[in-house]
Parts: structure tokens; sequence; C-alpha cells
């Protein structure tokens, strides 16, 4: 479920249209100042003058001038400021105003190519991306019906409800403290107690604190993960999926023990939780299976790096989708 050519072109056209946006800004905003700040044309056209003269000085073998120009810049600019404070308008008011000023509105920063071409994403256009992804694995429907503000206890009695209760602290602080803290956390137990309706909720936080999070079913992640790895024309576009993967804030793996388990499927398993461990991402896991199924069906490194590295939650009752149902089809 990587982006496709048509989703990546999309976001880096909006990038164009707000640095096109800036630049009519900033235009209007200078009309604006040579028309009310008298005097302030005169310096800039003699910026530009300065300037001129000391490349032309360079070019005729000079070695000084660069120290100049450098003074001279500084006090023209700093007597612009002044008239433009003087006029009522703020020092930076012709500045550029980026909307994401680490980047500048480019969607790359850190030249690292020897002609300087940007190569490393920014954080902004990492989440632009993550976004299209949770489209595509249907978060975002999910977690309309499954966060803490339609959390309810009504299904739940006895130890059920006291392990229901703990799992929902422990969701709730869990998701207080990322993406700041590492921490992971395995909910088991059977079907329709809740589990996917925690990580939803956990999932709903993260993204109204601007975190990104990539929600799949196992199933559905190794079935992408062995479409890319056995294409022929794919290594690009697996090495790009791995890396939102591996790299993003919060990677949810919903029903464990869904997907046909296999050589592959257990490789790449255990890759994704060794290199989320390596770079102190969090993962949340859920499943079906009980921690004896889970060790006899997975490697022991596995088994051992989810009983090691996660905290655990059991939750028990009765399936309350079954429930909502019954109660659906009285009414």
């Amino acid at each position: 479920m990587a982006l496709t050519n048509t989703q990546y072109e999309s976001i880096m056209r909006g990038y164009e249209s707000r640095r096109t946006a800036g630049r009519r800004r900033e235009i209007q905003r200078r009309d604006t100042v040579y028309a009310q700040v008298p005097g302030f044309r005169e310096l800039e056209d003699a910026s530009g003058r300065l300037s001129l003269s000391c490349a032309r000085r360079l070019l005729d073998g000079e070695d000084a001038p660069l120290e100049e120009l450098r003074r001279a810049l500084l006090d023209l600019s700093s007597r612009k400021k002044e008239l433009l404070v003087r006029h009522g308008f703020p020092p930076d008011y012709l500045e550029p105003a980026y909307e994401c000023p680490d980047c500048q509105d480019t969607g790359y920063r850190k030249p690292e190519t020897p002609d300087g071409v940007l190569t490393e994403k920014c954080h902004c256009l990492r989440r632009q991306e993550v976004a299209l992804l949770y489209e595509q694995s249907n978060i975002q429907e999910m977690i309309q019906h499954e966060n803490f503000s339609t959390l309810s206890l009504e299904y739940y009695k006895g130890e059920d409800l006291a392990r229901f209760r703990n799992a929902v602290n422990v969701s709730r602080e869990f998701a207080r403290q990322l993406p700041e803290a590492y921490r992971n956390l395995f909910f088991y137990g059977t079907v329709g107690v809740g589990k996917s309706f925690l990580s939803g909720c956990i999932a709903n936080e993260l993204l109204q604190k601007g975190r990104s999070v990539i929600y799949f079913s196992c199933a559905g992640l190794f079935e992408t993960l062995a479409r890319y790895a056995f294409d022929a024309k794919g290594k690009e576009t697996l090495s790009n999926f791995c890396k939102d993967l591996y790299h993003c804030d919060l990677v949810i793996l919903d029903d464990l023990g869904t997907e046909v388990t296999n050589a592959f499927v257990t490789s790449q398993l255990f890759s994704c939780l060794n290199e989320r461990h390596l770079g102190r991402k969090s993962t949340l896991i859920s499943t079906n299976l009980s921690l004896e199924e889970l060790r006899d069906r997975y490697s022991d490194r596995i088994f051992s790096r989810i009983t090691s590295n996660f905290q655990i939650c059991k939750l028990s009752g009765p399936d309350v989708r079954m429930y909502k149902k019954r109660m659906a089809n009285r009414k």
C-alpha cells in the first residue's frame, strides 16, 4: 500500500501551490511597502547596486570586497527594518512566510547529492504520505467509531470488567506518552473483546497529536510485502514502504495469526519488530492467539521479542460485536 505516482505528484503539486502563493504574497507586500514607506525602494536598489559592484571587483581579482559587502548589506538591512517599524510594519514583514520553515515548502531537507539536490523527506511530506496510507488502510473510518469518547464498559462484568478497565488505563497512558517514550503494547484474547477497539482509540489519540500511525491487519501487511518482494520492478517501492513501516511513530498490527504463516512471514515479522526496536519506535499488536499458541506458531526470536519488549494485556469477555448485532436485530 505504498503511494502511487499519481498520489505523490498530487502532494508535490500542493507544495508548488504553497510556494506560488508565498511568492504572490511577497510581491503584494513589497508593493504595499513601496507605496507606503518613502525611501524603502531606494535602499533595496542600493543593495542591488552594492552586490553588483562587489561581483565586478571580485572578477577583477580583488580579495577584500566580500567582508565590505557583508558589513554594508547588514547596515542596509538594519535601515530597512527601521523604516518598516517606523511606518507600522513588523520588521520581518517582507521575510518569506513558509507553512513549513524546515523544508521551506519543498517537502525535502538537507542536500545530500553533489549537485545539492534535496533528498531527505521532511516530516510534513511524510505526514501527508502516511495520511494517504491511513485512507488506504481504512483507519480513518475505523477511528470515527472506535475512540475513547465512544468507549463503554457496559458489556463487561467481574474479572472481564477488571481486565478491560486495566487495558483502557494502559491504552490511555500509552497514547499519552508516545512518541516521546518508547513503549510497545500487546493485546491478546478471544474474538470481539475490544482489542481492535482499543487499538483504534490509541491511533485516534496519536493522529490528533499530528503523529504518524500506520495500521494494518497482519494478513494485509504480509500480502503487501510479498507482492512487492516478489515483483522484479517493486524493489524501490518495497524499500520506500519499509522505510515508512520501520520509522513512523506507531505501527499497529491487528489480528496477528490470521495470516498464512510461513518462512517469509516469520522473517518479515521479525524484521519489522527488530528494526522498530532498534529505532526505538513503538509497535502495537493485537491477536486472538493465546501466548502458548503464539510461542508454537512463530519463532523463538519473535516470541522472545514480544514477551520481553511488550507490555502484555489480556482481555476476556463476551463477543461485543455479536452482542451489538443481536441488540440491533431486536429493535
